[in-house]
């Protein structure tokens, strides 16, 4: 495995790879690597002749007050995590490599899809994730790039953004993967304590029982939302952020189920800051 820490390297192996014929897939992270990224690895790795993993905790998608400072960091475990899972580069660059001059000098921006669920809370977090994701589809040219369904409204964005700017890079979205009881895995699970930990569960609880009502006929979104929420109160102290039942595309909200949905949520457990999600076919 081959660790790179600078942008012209970078560019220049991928492109070699390309060269030859080899199909590169790209698992783009903040590191703190947990099951959940391992599996979009193995999946490029199934899918492709060579992967590569950038690690980098991008400081343009923190939110003021937010924990950029904070967010874990695990370099050394995460290269070996990597290399047990048969990694071929690491992109691994410092903030002056990836914004060398005003990091706010030129973004990229996403219209519609980018202001409701998370993007209504976190104002400029998309722009800073587009952004990004942008710089690494340049700096690492490769054919396919895996994001985790757990960050489902991330993943549409980028989604919008491949295909508004006909970038030459195909999407994969992986199913969420979850902890034996349901707590969706997360790199900031480990701001929990157990007792919040154990609370959590209601994330994906009050998710599941809502998809066992709609396959049972239950049609009233707004008595859903209702329930996931009393829920999630009823398990201790929490702030709700959202709970909202949307269009699986476009990710406006829905009156009815008559396309098919996703049932998303975010809320403020202590510090901890939890999103998870569910997808929902239409009822017959």
């Amino acid at each position: 495995m081959e660790l790179i820490h600078e942008i012209d390297p970078c560019r220049l192996a991928i492109t070699n790879l390309r060269r030859k014929g080899k199909r590169v897939g790209l698992v783009p992270t903040m590191g703190a690597l947990h099951t959940g990224h391992l599996s979009l690895v193995r999946t490029a790795r199934d899918m492709c002749d060579a992967v590569a993993v950038s690690i980098f905790v991008n400081p343009t998608q923190f939110s003021p007050g937010e924990d950029y400072d904070a967010y874990p960091k695990t370099m050394e475990s995460d290269l070996e995590a990597c290399r047990l899972e048969g990694v071929d580069f690491v992109f691994s660059p410092s903030v002056i490599a990836m914004y060398p001059g005003d990091a706010d000098q030129t973004s990229v921006h996403v219209a519609g899809i980018t202001e409701g669920l998370c993007g209504a809370s976190r104002p400029g977090h998309f722009d800073g994730v587009t952004t990004v994701v942008n710089k690494l589809f340049n700096i690492i040219p490769a054919d396919v790039a895996y994001f985790g369904e757990k960050d489902y409204q991330q993943l549409m964005v980028i989604k919008r953004m491949v295909d508004d700017l006909n970038l030459p890079i195909e999407i994969v979205g992986c199913p969420i993967v979850r902890e034996q009881d349901g707590l969706a895995m997360s790199s900031r699970n480990a701001y929990l304590s157990g007792q919040q930990r154990e609370q959590a569960l209601c994330l994906s609880r009050s998710l599941m029982a809502a998809t066992e009502e709609i396959a049972s006929g239950v049609v009233d979104i707004d008595g859903l939302c209702d329930g996931i929420r009393e829920a999630i109160l009823g398990a201790g102290p929490v702030e709700i952020d959202y709970v909202e039942i949307v269009d699986a595309f476009t990710l406006t909200p829905l009156r009815e189920f008559d396309r098919p949905a996703r049932i998303c949520l975010a809320v403020r457990i202590g510090r901890c800051r939890l999103i998870d999600n569910v997808g929902v076919d239409v009822p017959l």
